[in-house]
């Protein structure tokens, strides 16, 4: 077994390698050869770097992806980035190079989506959320248990109803969703030394929840008994070790991926809202491509999201698994435990009506919508 010593300095030999990869073949090349384990080879790394520069040289198009998540991220969070680059670069026949920006190098959330739509880069991965100031429909994926559970979420995102009612406004703000990233619905975890296991929302009593800038999820937490807290995703860390904060909402893989680990004790799975993630291209860009990289790129990102569904249930059981090691309790809730939580803040009731009607234009649209969430469509996902 290696001692700490040991891992620390297999650790700095690491970023020193991956430091010099990226000066000798570019910071993507590093990446690729991070991913593929071969920093420790310095013949591994020149036939990576070899590989990656002709690859660009040979490419009529470079196509630069940002994402806030380090290439290792998909182990517990499953956006795949590093898929989404080879898929596009071989379904295109290399027509299509692939730069990565992860780890937020470019920024995160509302950030990139903001770039993507400017034209700065050519695609980037954002939650579904920060299309809300360019497409407001799109903020009904946070309407509890519309399409909490991560099926629900499948079904609806690949609808047509989807397509009609959200893509048109999406693209009329210049994007082109590339593909919808399903990373499980967001949990109830409370912080070390807090309550204990929340279960029914009569134990949120009192409870500090902290929120991000959604209306709607302030509304929920409120209707299920909690206090809702605003809280910048950067201070919410501090701010739950603090006791400023009871308990937050991301899914299980972004807790992990974020460093809440140590910090937290219990954490039940009440299938809500989803925390889920979609790429975004820029449309004009795209539109620009010939026929056939349109469609290399169409089909890659459908082999990318085939590949992120079977992921899912991997990725979670990793983060579940270390989350549990360091002391972390899991609760699932039962079919009638689960319609408690429903009926108490569910999208059925009349308290949702003014957003169902504002976000979606009218009821009969937003019925559109609930049908397309509740009918089973081609994609299977399995569900926490």
């Amino acid at each position: 077994m290696n001692s700490i010593k040991d891992i620390k300095e297999i650790k700095s030999y690491e970023r020193r390698q991956f430091l010099k990869t990226a000066a000798y073949g570019g910071f993507t090349a590093a990446v690729v050869a991070a991913a593929a384990g071969t920093l420790g080879s310095d013949e591994a790394i020149a036939q990576t770097a070899k590989e990656e520069n002709e690859r660009k040289k040979a490419a009529d198009h470079v196509m630069t992806i940002a994402t806030a998540y380090v290439y290792g991220a998909s182990r517990s969070y499953p956006i795949l980035q590093l898929d989404l680059k080879e898929n596009i670069q071989n379904a295109t026949n290399g027509k299509v190079y692939v730069k990565l920006a992860p780890g937020g190098q470019l920024g995160a959330g509302g950030a990139l989506a903001q770039k993507v739509q400017t034209g700065t880069i050519q695609a980037a991965q954002h939650s579904i959320s920060n299309f809300a100031p360019f497409a407001p429909v799109t903020d009904l994926i946070n309407l509890p248990y519309f399409c909490g559970s991560n099926q629900r979420f499948v079904n609806l995102v690949n609808s047509d109803a989807w397509k009609s009612e959200v893509h048109s406004k999406v693209n009329a703000k210049g994007f082109k969703p590339l593909f919808y990233v399903v990373i499980d619905p967001r949990v109830i975890a409370v912080r070390k030394g807090g309550a204990g296991a929340i279960m029914k929302p009569s134990d949120l009593k009192g409870i500090k929840f902290r929120v991000p800038g959604s209306k709607m999820l302030q509304q929920y937490y409120r209707m299920v008994g909690a206090n809702p807290t605003p809280v910048a995703w950067g201070e919410t860390p501090s701010a739950i070790k603090q006791g400023v904060a009871d308990a937050l909402d991301p899914a299980v893989g972004a807790l992990f991926v974020f460093g809440f680990k140590d910090i937290l004790s219990h954490v039940t799975f009440t299938q809500a809202v989803p925390d889920s993630q979609v790429y975004s291209c820029n449309l004009e860009w795209f539109q620009g491509l010939p026929k056939d990289v349109q469609d290399g790129i169409d089909f890659a990102s459908e082999v990318t999201a085939h590949q992120n569904l079977a992921k899912v249930p991997a990725a979670r059981g990793y983060a579940m698994s270390e989350l549990t090691k360091a002391g972390v309790q899991f609760h699932s809730l039962s079919k009638d435990e689960l319609a408690v939580w429903q009926e108490a803040g569910g999208y059925q009731r009349a308290e949702w009506d003014g957003f169902k009607k504002e976000l979606a234009g009218s009821m009969e649209a937003f019925n559109k919508l609930a049908e397309a969430a509740g009918t089973m469509g081609k994609y299977y996902v399995h569900d926490a």
